[in-house]
């Protein structure tokens, strides 16, 4: 029985988010934050299961943000996932690092990186988005896997 596509959509948006961010994120917090490795495993173990519930909404996020931004140049492509990526993910990723014990000016410290990050990240994250996405046999509007264009 073949999986409808609601759930490969889910299945391929939250692999791809686990997997791009648990190493994105946990480098981040442990030589930027300065965080200990097991307050990393601890923001990890929040972050993993909120990506899981996180993961689908950011994909749609997506989806919504770069059909109403419509970018045709490289840059505005670039700028467009990374400021999709900024929008969403920042506010939770503060979160994450409060509860995984990082004092307020970590959590600052530690976010405002990760925000310098995901405008770096945003694109490089909607290219393996993409691609996961593919391998998932889902196609749509933007996706166009190991290309830098829109």
């Amino acid at each position: 029985m073949a999986f409808s596509t609601a759930i490969r959509s889910f299945l391929a948006d939250t692999l791809a988010l686990i997997a791009f961010f648990t190493v994105t994120s946990g480098l981040n917090e442990r030589f930027v934050a300065g965080m200990g490795w097991s307050e990393v495993l601890v923001s990890r173990s929040i972050g993993a299961v909120l990506m899981v519930l996180t993961a689908r909404p950011y994909g749609l996020w997506r989806t919504w943000f770069l059909g109403r931004v419509r970018t045709s140049t490289r840059w505005g492509s670039l700028l467009a996932d990374g400021l999709a990526l900024l929008l969403f993910q920042v506010p939770i990723y503060f979160a994450i690092l409060l509860v995984g014990g990082a004092d307020l000016p970590s959590a600052l410290r530690g976010s405002a990186s990760f925000a310098a990050l995901m405008i770096v990240l945003g694109r490089p994250y909607g290219l393996w988005l993409d691609f996961v996405r593919t391998r998932f046999g889902l196609r749509g509007p933007g996706q166009k896997p190991m290309s830098l264009g829109g």
